[in-house]
């Protein structure tokens, strides 16, 4: 529909609708600013992603305000006061416009309009983001975004995701599928300790495929705490851990024996790369059921072990873990199917003191570490990892 024109010099609600605008008064001034406001009075089916313009003709915008259920709704002036944009707006819903604008003479013209906008056929909602709110995370953790349907117009609802941080990172955004968006900060760059984040994104009104919008906003806050690095090596047989660069703690592991090659893959090697720690489980019940083995079948290397105090860093079933077992093993000889075997006590200490996003950096094995086999996304060279952004850039979150 057309917009909403105004040449008065006192405050009016805009009248009749006709074509190529709306006039109110009965007489033009040539003193008094014009005001056009877009989506026009009257108007039922404004598409949400195009937002409010409001425009002046013959003087500057004093003030514009977009109310939604009370609530102003956010917008950008522009540097000559000519002209005003909102954001995208929330399908399905009415809004209320008011615009002040003031001519160099000093005359001033007020409009009024009222507008609904269209109904989204689909709905696009966040299904999932971790971190989890407030958590305090370690400094390697990505953020992980999953939609409730796949995305057709990417670069369209990732200019609306937001990373802000106290502490300036460079990061970017990566694709890994439809529904699946994930940020990480730059190789070799690791959020800086202890400062709060936050994500937002503002998908209400975006359109992100045929007939389909998001609705609502979504924002999440969490932490960032101590910097926790952890490096093992399969070959000296020894993990070292270190709490804001300096070294706490120290202890001997066992890791993968190797001897399993499937498809070229040598499925018993602990994978080398920087992994980082994805959760916790007190005990994990690990069995040989994800080589295709029945637990039961030891001829073949079937078994079941209950595993106290077990962190895991890859979707491949790798695991910092307590094994009294092979504690005679630990620190001498690598015994595990993969995982790194530690002694009791210093499983359940890093059990306990590490948090979800820890780097965990192996080295010394033949295996190499999938980008994406867990949380293993910095694996992925940076500019590799950047060319996943739809919009194909880096941003700064401070």
């Amino acid at each position: 529909m057309a917009g909403v024109v105004l040449l008065l010099t006192t405050a009016a609600c805009s009248g009749g609708e006709k074509e190529g605008g709306v006039t109110v008064g009965e007489k033009a001034d040539a003193g008094v600013p014009q005001v056009t406001i877009n989506p026009g009075n009257g108007n039922t089916k404004a598409e949400p992603e195009d937002g409010v313009v409001v425009t002046a003709a013959g003087g500057t915008l004093e003030q514009v305000t977009v109310m939604l259920k009370g609530k102003p709704v956010a917008g950008e002036m522009a540097a000559d006061k000519a002209s005003w944009k909102s954001r995208t707006l929330r399908p399905g819903s009415k809004y209320q416009v008011t615009a002040v604008a003031r001519s160099p003479q000093g005359k001033t013209a007020t409009v009024n309009a009222a507008f609904a906008t269209l109904k989204a056929a689909k709905e696009l909602d966040i299904l999932d983001v971790t971190p989890s709110n407030n958590e305090k995370v370690g400094i390697g953790m990505p953020i992980q975004v999953v939609f409730n349907r796949g995305v057709d117009d990417k670069k369209a609802v990732e200019k609306v995701l937001d990373v802000k941080s106290t502490k300036p990172a460079t990061g970017a955004w990566h694709w890994v599928n439809d529904t699946t968006v994930i940020f990480r900060t730059k190789n070799g760059q690791y959020w800086q300790p202890n400062q709060r984040v936050t994500f937002s994104a503002k998908l209400s009104g975006v359109k992100s495929g045929k007939k389909t919008y998001g609705v609502d906003d979504f924002s999440r806050k969490f932490r960032i705490g101590d910097s926790h690095i952890v490096t093992i090596s399969t070959k000296k047989k020894r993990a070292v851990v270190k709490k804001n660069g300096r070294t706490v703690r120290t202890w001997p592991i066992s890791a993968g024996k190797g001897g399993r090659v499937v498809n070229g893959v040598d499925t018993y090697l602990t994978t080398s790369g920087i992994h980082l720690t994805m959760g916790k489980e007190n005990p994990a019940i690990m069995t040989s059921e994800w080589m295709g083995v029945d637990p039961k079948d030891k001829k073949n290397g079937g078994y079941r072990e209950v595993v106290p105090f077990a962190v895991r860093i890859s979707n491949s079933g790798e695991y910092v873990h307590s094994m009294a077992s092979t504690v005679w093993a630990q620190g001498r000889q690598n015994v595990s199917h993969g995982c790194v075997n530690s002694p009791p006590k210093d499983a359940k200490w890093f059990y306990n003191w590490s948090y979800r996003g820890d780097p965990v950096i192996i080295t010394g094995s033949k295996r190499g570490l999938d980008p994406f086999n867990g949380w293993s996304y910095y694996e992925m060279s940076w500019s590799r990892w950047v060319k996943g952004s739809a919009l194909d850039r880096s941003v700064t979150t401070g």
